[in-house]
């Protein structure tokens, strides 16, 4: 049960309802889990789903690099909702199965490209440690470019928030919905 009340759409003020909107005729044409939470601060929740939206669907990597980012975040913070929505993306956008379950379960996956490679060392020297190697750092310069290393950086930040977000309102799963780290 999350810690956020769900308030129907006619019980949002104007603000409120401004942003819900905003957010349904959008990329994700639907508002649920940290979004719902957010729409609590309208200002929050406007500039955060902006973000959210170039974070998802307008960075220089490609879906398969962001969604691996994703789900490597979302399992660092074993935040279920954002597993749930995410998991299934990354699999439709090529990653590999094994590798999925394998981050889930807090292992290390087995990578065969060498993008996926750098995007996981990447990311779980930062999200782990707090710091990038200096080895680390050149090769993912190297192998996706300055500018995707920033939009990278974006991507983790952003879906920390969420994570953040759905740990800190105990967002749940949609009903009906095994929770992905239950037994973590």
């Amino acid at each position: 049960m999350s810690r956020i009340p769900t308030a129907s759409f006619e019980d949002l003020s104007e603000d409120q309802q401004r942003v819900y909107n905003a957010i349904k005729s959008g990329p994700r044409g639907v508002v649920q889990g940290p979004l719902k939470v957010w729409l609590e601060s309208p200002e929050l929740a406007d500039k955060s789903q902006a973000l959210g939206a170039f974070c998802r669907y307008d960075t220089t990597l490609p879906p398969r690099l962001s969604e691996l980012a994703i789900i490597i975040t979302g399992a660092h913070w074993q935040a279920g909702f954002e597993w749930h929505v995410h998991a299934p993306i990354a699999l439709e956008a090529g990653i590999d199965p094994a590798a999925v379950d394998a981050i889930r379960e807090g292992r290390e996956p087995v990578l065969a490209k060498q993008d996926e490679q750098v995007v996981y060392a990447f990311t779980t020297q930062l999200l782990r440690n707090r710091e990038v190697s200096d080895e680390t750092y050149a090769k993912a310069v190297d192998v996706l470019s300055y500018r995707s290393v920033v939009d990278l950086v974006g991507i983790l930040g952003y879906y920390g928030l969420i994570s953040m977000t759905i740990k800190a309102f105990e967002v749940p799963v949609p009903e009906g919905s095994a929770e992905p780290f239950a037994s973590a």
